[in-house]
């Protein structure tokens, strides 16, 4: 019965949100009631929603002021001289430019927000690309590529999504990830240096002259925003804050709650300034904090029910014992396909919890499949499925086909969720 009773909750939240019936967050709380109470659980769901929303309190803390920071960074103007600088060096070398466009893209997908990430990066590019008469294939790739190998990132959806329903924090499930997304991040790289080659190839080196031309980038926030005279103080604060979080001297919704607090009253001082900034970034904010926190509800009836128990013992009985070992792997391997067939949210609130508790079954540490799921179910992949709105501003900007983009992409990307599990293997942070 609460195996029955388990499938029918997942699939039917599956069904309602890849379908667009509702949406995430009513699915997440509503789905579950239902089920539960006609479990006969009624009584008892009240503790079991309230412990899960406790569970999930400090990834959704978090994930609501890293918002906040990184998009109070890109407010002040931190990344921008660093930007321009990049414009400005790769001028006409197409080898330069492409290199240059993974370089930008990385650093402002810094903020977790995919849509600001490509409406930044195009808008600097674009116009390079067209001048010198560059595949346009080549801006949306490797704009996709860089931005998805940042998605791993503790404050972005998948990470935030996989911790909240493993229960852990960023050290347990993100920090033995590093030395993989370092190595995806040198693939990037080495995949733009490879398609710069043959542009290079393709059409020479032009004569380019950027500041003569008008070719300097667009900035989203207005020029009485910027604090370009608090640059250092900015990047010594984001410094020091990317350190303390690797280190964990203190926990991470506590460090971008002080940091954000820091950074506000030095760069707007005034209140009306900080009360504008708040407002512009609380529709993301809200958005992910809520969306969180109905995780909770989720996770909590399906744990406090026993039906992720029940649901992982029926997956047990029928995947053969030799190849248990190599769940970890397997998750890895297939998560950066199931991108196209899996948005965010149904595969780690729907998927990965059956996933994990059948490796608890197995002797499997549940945080391997977490590490082995963000390594490319969309990280890796949402730039290119089209189960997310932002890959729709990335290939309309660029003005090229969906279906071309994925195809031309697609390997490269693959790639880099490949890399990725080498080096997690080698690491320890998933093992077969």
């Amino acid at each position: 019965m609460l195996t029955l009773l388990g499938y029918l909750t997942i699939g039917t939240f599956l069904f309602l949100i890849m379908t667009k019936r509702l949406t995430v967050i009513v699915a997440l709380v509503l789905v579950p009631i239902v089920f539960g109470v006609i479990g006969g659980f009624g009584p008892e769901m009240g503790p079991m929603m309230l412990e899960g929303i406790q569970k999930v309190a400090p990834t959704g803390i978090m994930v609501g002021f890293a918002v906040l920071y990184f998009g109070l960074m890109m407010d002040t103007g931190l990344f921008d001289p660093i930007i321009s600088r990049i414009i400005r060096i790769v001028k006409g070398d197409p080898l330069k430019i492409v290199i240059g466009t993974a370089l930008v893209t990385m650093l402002v997908a810094l903020d977790g927000d995919g849509a600001s990430t490509f409406m930044i990066t195009i808008s600097a590019f674009l116009p390079i690309y067209k001048r010198l008469g560059m595949n346009p294939l080549v801006l949306s790739g490797v704009v996709a590529l860089g931005a998805g190998v940042m998605n791993i990132a503790p404050w972005g959806g998948p990470t935030a999504r996989a911790m909240s329903v493993l229960e852990a924090d960023s050290t347990q499930l993100f920090n033995p990830v590093l030395p993989a997304m370092f190595a995806g991040i040198a693939w990037v790289l080495f995949s733009a240096y490879w398609l710069g080659k043959k542009e290079r190839e393709r059409l020479g080196i032009i004569d380019l002259n950027l500041e003569k031309e008008g070719f300097m980038m667009e900035h989203a926030a207005t020029a009485e925003v910027k604090r370009y005279n608090l640059f250092w103080f900015n990047l010594a604060l984001t410094v020091l804050l990317l350190v303390a979080l690797v280190m964990a001297w203190l926990p991470m919704p506590v460090l971008f709650l002080v940091a954000f607090v820091i950074a506000l009253l030095v760069n707007y001082p005034s209140f009306e300034a900080q009360q504008e900034r708040l407002t512009n970034h609380a529709g993301n904010v809200v958005m992910v904090s809520s969306m969180i926190f109905a995780a909770g509800i989720f996770t909590g009836i399906l744990t406090g029910t026993q039906m992720i128990d029940a649901m992982a013992i029926s997956l047990v009985s029928v995947i053969p014992e030799q190849i248990a070992n190599f769940l970890p792997l397997l998750v890895a391997i297939t998560s950066m396909p199931l991108s196209f067939v899996f948005t965010p949210d149904s595969y780690y609130f729907g998927v990965l919890p059956i996933l994990t508790e059948t490796a608890v079954n197995f002797g499997i540490d549940p945080i391997e499949i977490g590490r082995a799921a963000i390594l490319g179910q969309m990280t890796t992949g949402f730039p290119l499925s089209p189960l997310t709105a932002s890959t729709f501003i990335l290939v309309g900007m660029t003005g090229v086909n969906l279906g071309e983009h994925q195809k031309f992409i697609f390997k490269w990307a693959f790639g880099t969720t490949i890399v990725m599990t080498i080096i997690a293997l080698l690491t320890g942070a998933i093992s077969i």
